[in-house]
C-alpha cells in the first residue's frame, strides 16, 4: 500500500476528510489520493494555488507575511494548510510550498519546502504541524518527495492524534507507555 493509501485508509477510520493546498506540487498531492479507489470518501478537494496573490485570496494566508517573506514560508504553509481546511470544510488540511526550481524564489535555494498539516478545529492539533524540507535532485524529484512527505507528517499526525484521544478515553494520565 503506498502512503496515500495509507493515509485514507486512516482517515477513512476516524471518519474524517481532508482538503488540499498546493503551490509547487502543482496539483500532485491531489493526484497521488485521487488515484486510490474510494478516496471520495474522505478527499474533499483542493486548491492549487501557485501564484503568491492566489495564497492570500483562495486561501487567507497574510497579505503582510506574504509581503514580508514571500511565499516559501513554515508560517505561510500553516496557513495555507489552515485555510484549506476551514475553506473546504474539511476535518484536516495539508499543504506544500516551496522551491522545485531550477532557479530560488523569494531568496530561497532550490530544494527549500515546507509541508504542513492543520489538525480538526478546536483540538489542540488545530494549529497544526509544519515541516522544513532541504531536498535534492531534480525538479520532478524534489515535487514527488514533497507528496511523500505531506502525506507522511498527515500520517504521522493522525497515528499521534488517535494514541492521544485513546490515552483520554481510558483515564491514562497523558503519558504515552510503549
Amino acid at each position: 500500500m503506498n502512503e496515500a493509501a495509507r493515509t485514507l485508509a486512516l482517515l477513512a477510520e476516524r471518519g474524517h476528510t481532508l482538503a488540499v493546498a498546493e503551490s509547487l506540487t502543482g496539483g500532485l498531492v491531489a493526484a497521488a489520493l485521487t488515484a486510490v479507489p474510494g478516496a471520495s470518501a474522505v478527499f474533499r478537494g483542493s486548491v492549487t494555488a501557485y501564484a503568491t496573490t492566489l495564497k492570500h485570496e483562495l486561501l487567507g494566508v497574510d497579505a503582510d507575511l506574504l509581503a514580508a517573506r514571500g511565499a516559501v514560508d513554515p508560517e505561510v504553509a500553516s496557513q495555507m494548510a489552515t485555510g484549506v481546511r476551514d475553506r473546504l470544510g474539511a476535518d484536516w488540511g495539508i499543504s506544500t510550498t516551496g522551491v522545485a526550481g531550477p532557479d530560488p524564489q523569494d531568496g530561497q535555494p532550490v530544494g527549500t519546502v515546507y509541508v504542513a498539516v492543520a489538525g480538526p478545529a478546536g483540538t489542540g492539533l488545530s494549529a497544526g504541524k509544519t515541516a522544513a524540507l532541504r531536498l535534492n535532485g531534480d525538479r520532478a524529484e524534489i515535487r514527488r518527495e514533497s507528496v511523500r512527505s505531506v502525506l507522511e507528517l498527515l500520517r504521522v499526525e493522525l497515528l499521534g492524534n488517535a494514541r492521544a484521544q485513546d490515552t483520554e478515553h481510558n483515564g491514562g494520565n497523558g503519558c504515552l507507555q510503549p
